[in-house]
């Protein structure tokens, strides 16, 4: 199918690995062209070949979504970069999990005001776009309690609640906004890798609990971020698109 992406100018962030990284090059596999971050130069210097070798314009920079002027910066050097923004996609996330107040700290900077603070600095860009899109990354942790409560999930659930209000607020100015909540995915390097070897009886309870016998892959998650993204999709707004596998219980009507 034809994404329609030819051209788009887009912004995903955390975009050097694991989902991040196939959203990426999923929108560059379109023709789009695409503007990266993450902590890592040398991981942006590495993954910035990779998009233009798929024929686009391809910008990115090192910072911490965290640094509210650093992350200002970047969405105004990629739209002069790109020429204008069409879609950002807010991916970053500081896993935090654990007791004591550092993680609801770490979670509510990084993944609540990170998606925030990037929403807020491109919309002046979205607004003149004809096809804007927003999209955030959630987690099955937000829609229920599993060994991720607290911090982590708390987070998530609160940026699908951001993510709807921004679809009815920004609806009449034809800015859509959806979310994606991954399920398990799995990749080399990712938590679940790390899980695997360190925690290895979590895993097994994790893996018991997919029907399908597996955990999701990023090119899985990614499909759903660049169809919800694309004018394809030009009237879905303010959906929560649940990506598992069938792992979460719970009807989402």
């Amino acid at each position: 199918m034809d994404m329609k992406l030819q051209g788009a100018r887009v912004l995903v962030t955390g975009a050097t690995k694991g989902i991040g990284r196939a959203i990426a090059e999923t929108f560059a596999a379109e023709g789009a062209n695409v503007a990266i971050c993450a902590r890592k130069a040398d991981e942006i210097a590495q993954t910035l070949p990779a998009l233009q070798a798929k024929g686009v314009k391809a910008f990115g920079a090192a910072l911490d979504v965290g640094d509210a002027a650093a992350l200002k910066k970047w969405v105004n050097d990629a739209a002069a970069a790109l020429g204008g923004i069409d879609v950002v996609v807010s991916n970053v996330s500081a896993l935090a999990i654990g007791p004591g107040e550092e993680p609801w700290q770490q979670e509510f900077n990084v993944d609540m005001m990170g998606t925030v603070r990037l929403v807020e600095a491109a919309m002046p860009h979205l607004e003149k776009s004809k096809n804007a899109a927003i999209v955030t990354i959630s987690s099955v942790s937000g829609r229920e309690v599993d060994f991720a409560a607290g911090a982590y999930g708390a987070m998530k659930a609160a940026i699908i609640h951001y993510t709807q209000g921004l679809a009815f607020q920004l609806a009449a100015k034809g800015i859509r906004a959806n979310s994606v909540s991954p399920g398990n995915t799995y990749f080399p390097g990712g938590v679940w890798q790390n899980i695997e070897r360190n925690m290895p009886d979590l895993f097994k309870q994790a893996m018991a609990l997919n029907p399908t016998g597996r955990m999701g892959t990023p090119q899985e998650m990614a499909n759903a971020v660049v169809f919800l993204a694309s004018p394809v999709s030009s009237f879905t707004t303010g959906t929560n698109l649940v990506v598992d596998g069938a792992l979460t219980r719970g009807v989402q009507f």
